[in-house]
C-alpha cells in the first residue's frame, strides 16, 4: 500500500501534535515534517515533496493562503488541504482561490481529516460538512 505523505503546517503546537497523533493511527498516511509558519511550509514542502499539505490560514511570516499559492507553482503536484476555525464565504473563496482542494473546520469531527486528505489526494475536493452547501456545489463544477 503507497502511504500519502503529508505536511502539518500550523503554528500552533498543540494542534500539530494533536493532528499527528490522528494521522499515525492510519495504515496509508504518514507525517513527514511539521511546519509552524508559512515560509517553513514552504521550504519544506521544496525539500520534502509531500503529496499533502494540512494547511493552517493563521499563521506567522506567509498566512496559509499565500504559502500555499507559493507552494503549488514550486511543487504543482502537492495538494493543499485547507484547515482553519472559519466558515464563512470569504475565507472558503479565498482558500479556492489559492489553489487548496479542500476545507476542514477546525472544529469539525477528528475522523474527517483522514477521508478528507484521501480524497484530495484523488483529486477530488473535500469540504467540512458545515462549509455552505452552495460553495461546496460551485467548487465541485471547477
Amino acid at each position: 500500500m503507497k502511504r500519502i505523505t503529508v505536511l502539518l503546517a500550523d503554528d500552533n503546537r498543540v494542534m500539530r501534535r494533536e493532528f499527528r497523533r490522528i494521522l499515525e493511527l492510519e495504515d496509508d498516511l504518514e507525517v513527514v515534517g511539521e511546519a509552524k509558519n508559512g515560509r517553513q511550509a514552504v521550504a519544506m514542502v521544496m525539500k520534502l515533496r509531500p503529496a499533502l499539505v494540512l494547511m493552517d490560514i493563521a499563521m506567522p511570516l506567509l498566512n496559509g493562503f499565500q504559502a500555499t499559492r507559493q507552494i503549488l507553482k514550486a511543487v504543482p503536484a502537492t495538494k493543499v488541504l485547507m484547515l482553519s476555525t472559519h466558515s464563512d464565504d470569504l475565507y472558503v473563496n479565498e482558500a479556492t482561490n489559492s489553489g487548496a482542494m479542500g476545507y476542514v473546520i477546525k472544529q469539525t469531527s477528528p475522523d474527517s481529516v483522514c477521508p478528507a486528505i484521501r480524497e484530495v489526494q484523488k483529486g477530488n475536493t473535500f469540504f467540512s460538512p458545515s462549509i455552505p452547501s452552495r460553495l461546496h456545489k460551485r467548487n465541485r463544477k471547477q
